[in-house]
């Protein structure tokens, strides 16, 4: 339900309805990226606030400045903020903008995987470690060489190798990477230098990390997500191509890409053999929240799936404030995702 909708919401009437509710609600949390280490559930989401800024679409008004950690002992137990984990101030080489965040575990270290804009007005991803999956995270001088754009979601195969999925469009950045390099020209519209309706769509990408998980083993490649003929989505085909929140995780020995339309705000996902794809498109896993964006992760909880999701109900349909919630996610004998509404009728 994007933001222009909600004009006659009432917001206590929807929140009845909602399928799940806030798992906090003294600040606002969104993009949770959820992992289970040591057999407890931690949620790494961002924490928005309100700074004043601007609305536009390249994201102005999402000046969101530190991490929180939220943790949970099982699925039906309290949520619990862990208070700062890392704090913009904290990174040499960031300005502003601690956008949807990562977590993984390797050997005993918490690696926290960020994007935020530096000093140039350019995204770039970080990476800062822990001795504890709440932090403190203690961040590297300089950003991931070669990294670009936002949205960094780590996943860990079952050969013990880890990949980097990221992107996301508009203010995101990613469209100015199209020739490898950044156009520095004056962006004036979110919709600047993305593909045209009959192009192909702009890929998520993938780079596979060195050992120490603090840097690209490689050059990024695209992730293309292919239609149900074996071509390419294209640019125009807005319900279904990639927009932001990459997410992988594998089932039955599939690997499924999940990830939010933007601006035709949906959650769907694509699956493929192998980590780098091609992934088919799949279909939809969730139907538009209240507010502009979705964004989400999903995670086996003893035996369960779950999809961990935001919406702006809390806030009253406001964008840029949103609420972390989850909910059980299904399969199909065929392996697809069944569809979830976020509101009951």
């Amino acid at each position: 339900m994007p933001e222009d909708s909600i004009d006659h919401v009432d917001f206590n009437k929807l929140n009845e309805k909602a399928i799940s509710q806030p798992l906090v609600n003294h600040i606002y949390t969104a993009d949770p990226s959820a992992h289970v280490f040591n057999g407890k559930i931690y949620i790494y989401p961002s924490h928005d606030i309100d700074a004043g800024e601007a609305f536009d679409d390249l994201g102005s008004h999402f000046a969101m400045e530190d991490y929180h950690v939220i943790s949970m002992d099982s699925m039906n137990s309290e949520a619990i903020d862990n208070g700062v984990a890392l704090h913009v101030d904290d990174v040499a080489w960031a300005e502003k903008q601690m956008w949807a965040p990562d977590a993984h575990e390797k050997d005993g270290k918490f690696y926290l995987f960020f994007p935020a804009k530096g000093y140039d007005g350019i995204f770039r991803i970080g990476v800062a470690i822990s001795d504890s999956p709440i932090g403190p995270f203690t961040p590297q001088p300089k950003a991931i060489k070669g990294s670009f754009s936002i949205d960094p979601a780590v996943f860990k195969d079952d050969d013990g190798e880890y990949y980097m999925y990221f992107g996301g469009l508009w203010g995101g950045q990613l469209q100015r990477w199209r020739t490898g390099t950044f156009n520095a020209t004056q962006e004036t519209s979110p919709t600047a230098h993305i593909p045209e309706d009959h192009e192909q769509a702009l890929s998520p990408k993938i780079a596979k990390m060195t050992d120490d998980l603090l840097e690209f083993s490689e050059e990024p490649k695209d992730v293309v997500i292919l239609d149900e003929k074996g071509n390419p989505l294209l640019s125009g085909d807005t319900d279904r191509r990639f927009f932001e929140a990459a997410w992988v995780h594998k089932y039955n020995d599939n690997y499924y890409f999940s990830y939010s339309t933007g601006d035709t705000h949906f959650i769907c996902y694509a699956m493929s053999k192998n980590p780098y794809g091609p992934f088919t498109y799949g279909g939809r896993i969730l139907n538009p929240v209240v507010g502009w964006t979705s964004h989400h992760s999903i995670c086996e909880v003893e035996g369960k799936w779950y999809l961990f999701y935001h919406d702006s109900s809390l806030s009253k349909g406001i964008t840029h404030l949103r609420s972390v919630k989850v909910t059980e996610i299904t399969y199909n004998k065929d392996g697809s995702i069944v569809t979830l509404d976020p509101y009951t009728e």
